[in-house]
């Protein structure tokens, strides 16, 4: 299989020995050929190519010509899914990330050297693809404060789930154990039923309590003029009687954040490195213009609810010894 490789000159982007093309011989006697752009020649660079593989969409290529697609590596400090690709929460493109930790060809010893090179203020951008936002960072604390290993909790620690509904974005559900706070379990589908989502989450104990948000109240098409938590209630999944809110009957959304912010800060709400979904949205949670913005926070939301209602939390051993559902005028502070 020969290859014909063509650079441009160092002074056209200022990089020496840069490679533009790579022209491969395929064995079906075709060509295959592999075009490279660097951040410095600029998105506009990319507007209007035909290229192949099919992974993420740029904005402005075209792949309708030969039905191909672009492959976009977006590693770069300032470059985000909003900004290079504003088609992204539309449908249109499909966003794969990847950390430094899933490259595998590397040592775990090489791969922290690599980290250790780099900037403090770069590591987290550089090594897990988590976006420079500035103050727009609604969660701006480092991921290894709140990461844990995975492990086995004492029974006698209280447990809450949270759930956030959802059908063209994602229901999601968490399940808190409660000693210094940690998101143990999580589930994360759209375009589910409640009969299948509580399928999923029913395994995690009958008996646990779940805290859910004022939305719930409202019917739901797929419902037949059900509210949502009685659809969920219906599959015997134990649903708090009233939905998400403080001692005090507030809901506010900037308070549940600065609770979450807080109790991360004191190293008070821990999660699992395997629960890569909610990793994902704490990455990239951020505002806009003072506000912020409801995308790709299920998960997120899910942990707040359960957190708003931690007081409703209780441990295996006090459900076990109860055999027949508590009514739900008994329930308090446990």
């Amino acid at each position: 299989m020969g290859h014909r490789r063509e650079t441009k000159p160092a002074g056209v982007l200022g990089i020496a020995d840069l490679l533009d093309t790579i022209k491969v011989q395929h064995v079906s006697g075709g060509m295959s050929i592999i075009g490279l752009k660097t951040y410095f020649s600029g998105r506009e660079k990319f507007q209007g190519e035909t290229v192949g593989l099919d992974l993420a969409l740029h904005r402005g290529t075209n792949p309708n010509q030969y039905r191909r697609r672009a492959c976009m590596d977006d590693v770069h400090a300032l470059a985000r899914n909003e900004r290079c690709c504003p088609s992204v929460s539309a449908g249109k493109i499909i966003v794969i990330g990847m950390t430094i930790e899933e490259a595998l060809h590397y040592t775990t010893e090489e791969r922290q050297k690599i980290i250790d090179s780099y900037p403090p203020d770069e590591r987290e951008c550089r090594s897990k693809g988590i976006p420079v936002l500035g103050s727009g960072r609604i969660f701006p604390i480092a991921e290894i404060k709140i990461a844990w290993e995975h492990r086995d909790f004492p029974s006698h620690w209280p447990r809450i789930g949270g759930m956030d509904f959802g059908w063209d974005h994602p229901f999601a559900a968490v399940e808190l154990i409660w000693d210094r706070d940690n998101v143990a379990r999580c589930h994360r589908l759209k375009e589910a039923t409640p009969i299948e989502h509580a399928a999923a989450i029913r395994s995690w104990g009958r008996d646990l309590r779940w805290s859910w948000p004022r939305e719930g109240k409202r019917e739901a098409l797929e419902g037949a003029g059900i509210a949502l938590a009685e659809q969920y209630r219906d599959q015997g999944l134990y649903m708090l009687p009233e939905h998400a809110q403080f001692e005090d009957g507030s809901v506010s959304v900037e308070a549940g954040l600065m609770m979450m912010l807080d109790r991360m800060r004191k190293g008070k709400l821990r999660v699992f490195k395997e629960h890569l979904d909610w990793w994902e949205e704490f990455r990239l949670y951020h505002r806009k213009n003072g506000k912020v913005v409801k995308e790709g926070d299920d998960l997120v939301c899910a942990t707040r609810y359960a957190l708003m209602s931690l007081r409703y939390a209780t441990t295996k051993s006090f459900n076990e010894r109860w055999r027949r559902p508590i009514e739900y005028s008994n329930l308090g502070i446990v």
